[in-house]
């Protein structure tokens, strides 16, 4: 039997994110999640909700850059967002040891495949794209390294991923808004759909 109103709690729990009750957000992401395990929207404010309890930069800017995705479109907020979380380190292997056992249980977090590993098979098969849609939807990329995001990102963009490159930046940008790198990357996304169009 479900126990919380899905859209009330989880209304009450974006709330309590915006104005920095942090702790009270992630109480009521976890509400949801223990009712409704998945629901997205509960399962990526869970995750923000902690990188902000333990200080981690631009998770702010993060939950602010879905509210506005959520506005456009929530259901494609939910696959961008949750990918972008899934590329950041530590943030989901933190957040099963905030709840308790019933919904850990419920919250099974795989491994991944860390990007050197992603990037040996690439080296070794030649072919990063069909190596990435064959990981994407397998598992995830674990990146923990700036170096190494832009790597990520350069291949994005030469293999043709350009939507998914500019999510991905578009989130980087938020958080470091003078990155010359990334602010080059994005230059070099818009000096593509210059040629196309």
């Amino acid at each position: 039997m479900k126990t919380v109103n899905k859209y009330k709690t989880l209304a009450l729990a974006n709330k309590d994110f915006s104005k920095a009750e942090y702790q009270n957000a992630l109480r009521n992401y976890a509400l949801v999640l223990k009712d409704y395990p998945d629901s997205r929207a509960a399962y990526n404010g869970a995750i923000l909700a902690e990188m902000a309890m333990s200080g981690e930069a631009g998770a702010e800017a993060l939950f602010d850059y879905y509210e506005v995705l959520r506005q456009e479109d929530a259901e494609k907020a939910d696959i961008v967002i949750g990918e972008i979380l899934d590329t950041m380190d530590g943030t989901l292997d933190n957040l099963g040891e905030l709840f308790k056992q019933p919904l850990k249980e419920q919250l099974v977090f795989e491994d991944g495949i860390t990007y050197g590993d992603f990037r040996r098979l690439v080296d070794q098969e030649g072919d990063f794209k069909r190596i990435f849609e064959n990981i994407m939807f397998s598992t995830r990329v674990i990146i923990t390294e700036k170096s190494d995001f832009i790597d990520f990102l350069e291949r994005l963009i030469d293999n043709g991923f350009r939507e998914m490159a500019l999510s991905y930046l578009e989130s980087a940008l938020g958080i470091y808004p003078n990155d010359i790198k990334l602010r080059g990357l994005l230059k070099r996304l818009g000096e593509g759909n210059a040629i196309e169009n």
